[in-house]
């Protein structure tokens, strides 16, 4: 088999494209502004491994409170303390069940859950983005993207005191910006 057909070969071609289109986006950003056609295949490549995050998503958790919302995202589902996506979190803050509503901010477009922080607030529930809704739904133990997720309470139950924990963190949080 020829070295054109080889897989080290197909490789490394590829890696070799992502590294140009990198470099290209760092040296002349105006090549790649066009996200679509021929253009938008090497302005995806240049941003490989990069999450786009909203500016308007507010408060966004940094990575060490973002390992402990998902920490308890994981427990609260082993523990059926959990209610997963955008509509679950709408009917649990409607209902007065929700403790806290974490949110990712990579959602595209935003618009979509844009309406959880007005009802939080009106519910006086703390809320936070996290910047990817793959790590989120990957704690949720699902294997799609999580956008929206709330934590219900169980009275007694063993993650009592970690729930109003992280609920002061997340408050805290939303004051200190």
């Amino acid at each position: 088999m020829s070295a054109l057909f080889n897989f080290h070969s197909f490789l490394t071609v590829v890696l070799l494209v992502i590294c140009t289109c990198t470099y290209l986006k760092m040296q002349f950003p105006a090549i790649l502004e066009q996200k679509t056609g021929f253009r938008g295949f090497f302005w995806k490549a240049a941003r490989i491994g990069e999450v786009d995050v909203n500016p308007e998503t507010y408060p966004l958790a940094d990575s060490q409170i973002t390992i402990t919302i998902l920490d308890l995202i994981q427990q609260a589902a082993n523990n059926m303390q959990l209610k997963k996506g955008a509509n679950e979190a709408t009917k649990a803050l409607n209902r007065g069940m929700a403790e806290f509503v974490v949110l990712a901010a990579d959602v595209d477009p935003l618009d979509i859950l844009l309406h959880l922080p007005l009802l939080s607030e009106d519910k006086n529930v703390p809320y936070v983005f996290v910047r990817s809704k793959q790590a989120m739904g990957r704690a949720c133990g699902v294997s799609r993207p999580v956008i929206a997720c709330s934590v219900t309470p169980v009275e007694g139950g063993q993650l009592e005191k970690q729930i109003q924990h992280l609920k002061d963190a997340i408050e805290r949080l939303l004051i200190s910006e």
